[in-house]
């Protein structure tokens, strides 16, 4: 009779063994970026209540992560400029690989995998050149890095995948900046932010431009409905008191919405979109201001405000249930809902700008 290693030695020879899941780390619902009490810097993955599952340190401040679609692996981006990716095994919390852009090149803060987990594509700048890049990394093999391609225009922060056609959709804030000069923005004056649409191999489909009174509105951050349709949100680079939207919405093919356009109400993000989601049937969406200590919730059919809660330093944001759950820098993890909000867990952790979604 064959023994259990013999066995399984078997299974691993013809490829037939059980393979390492989401569910062998607890099938978190959330993965986000923070810092403890001591100044460490660390990814988290977390329940839909908030509980703590697993924790890795960073090497720096965290900003936004990518979660593989069947194993068990996060890829952690640092803030921007950043020149880490920590690609983490979420079982036992220590590092696969740490990756590095090349020479010139450094990370804008977000990433996504294709949708087989093959691939793995990074948001980027060519600093020297002023130019946005995808840089695409090999996940199937150690994340070698295969190349890179044009994002479209400048700055781009955000990149997910289209949920209509096989493709990219990035956020290209248009904002140049140069690690020679930290965060400042080199050219404000001739920004020109834009959605673009990609194919796996960087060929541009499509682009949307605001129109040219609102050039200063950086696009940042991005959420997909299941028909298709990008949620935006913007952050002026203008005077803090003008009325200027902070979230749109596009579908490939039509016009853009921009919500709650002239909503005095808008005012309250303080002119800063610091993330953005869609509820789970697509019927509302949701924007955090850590700088206004606000969520705003919208109609995506009419565009308008339906709801706004107030609590300082929120940013990140995710749908939950039928919800949206969100996440400050003094370690509030909530429940919100069009009838209020809902504390969940609270720590003595800061989170970071973002709340990712798994599943």
């Amino acid at each position: 009779m064959p023994s259990r290693r013999g066995f399984l030695a078997g299974l691993l020879a013809t490829g037939l063994a059980p393979q390492a899941s989401w569910a062998s780390v607890g099938n978190p619902a959330f993965l986000s970026a923070g810092r403890d009490t001591q100044g460490r810097f660390f990814l988290a993955g977390m329940t839909a209540s908030g509980e703590i599952l697993f924790r890795h340190l960073l090497p720096g401040r965290g900003h936004a992560a990518a979660a593989h679609p069947t194993r068990p692996e996060a890829v952690a981006f640092a803030r921007r400029p950043g020149r880490f990716a920590d690609v983490i095994d979420c079982r036992s919390g220590t590092a696969i690989a740490r990756l590095e852009p090349p020479a010139g090149f450094h990370f804008y803060g977000h990433g996504t995998f294709s949708p087989d987990g093959r691939l793995l594509f990074t948001s980027e700048n060519e600093y020297d050149a002023a130019r946005g890049m995808v840089g695409v990394w090999d996940a199937a093999s150690g994340y070698r890095r295969l190349k890179a391609f044009a994002s479209g225009g400048i700055g781009p922060h955000d990149i997910t995948l289209r949920r209509d056609a096989p493709g990219l959709v990035v956020a290209n804030g248009g904002i140049e900046t140069h690690p020679d000069s930290g965060r400042a923005k080199l050219n404000l004056p001739d920004m020109r932010p834009n959605l673009s649409y990609l194919n796996f191999d960087g060929a541009l489909l499509e682009q949307l431009e605001l129109p040219p009174e609102l050039h200063l509105n950086s696009i940042r951050h991005l959420a997909t409905r299941r028909d298709g349709t990008v949620a935006f949100a913007m952050q002026w680079q203008g005077d803090r008191g003008e009325l200027v939207p902070t979230a749109g919405l596009h579908r490939p093919g039509a016009p853009v919405k921009l919500l709650a356009d002239g909503d005095p109400r808008v005012m309250n993000l303080n002119g800063y979109g610091g993330s953005i989601a869609f509820s789970a049937d697509g019927a509302q969406v949701a924007v955090t201001s850590p700088r206004g200590g606000v969520v705003q919730l919208m109609s995506s059919d009419s565009g308008a405000i339906l709801r706004e809660e107030r609590m300082a330093d929120v940013c990140g944001i995710a749908r939950l249930g039928t919800a949206f759950a969100a996440s400050t820098g003094n370690g509030q993890f909530l429940h919100i809902t069009e009838h209020g909000s809902e504390p969940l867990q609270r720590t003595d952790l800061a989170w970071d700008n973002h709340l990712i979604a798994l599943g």
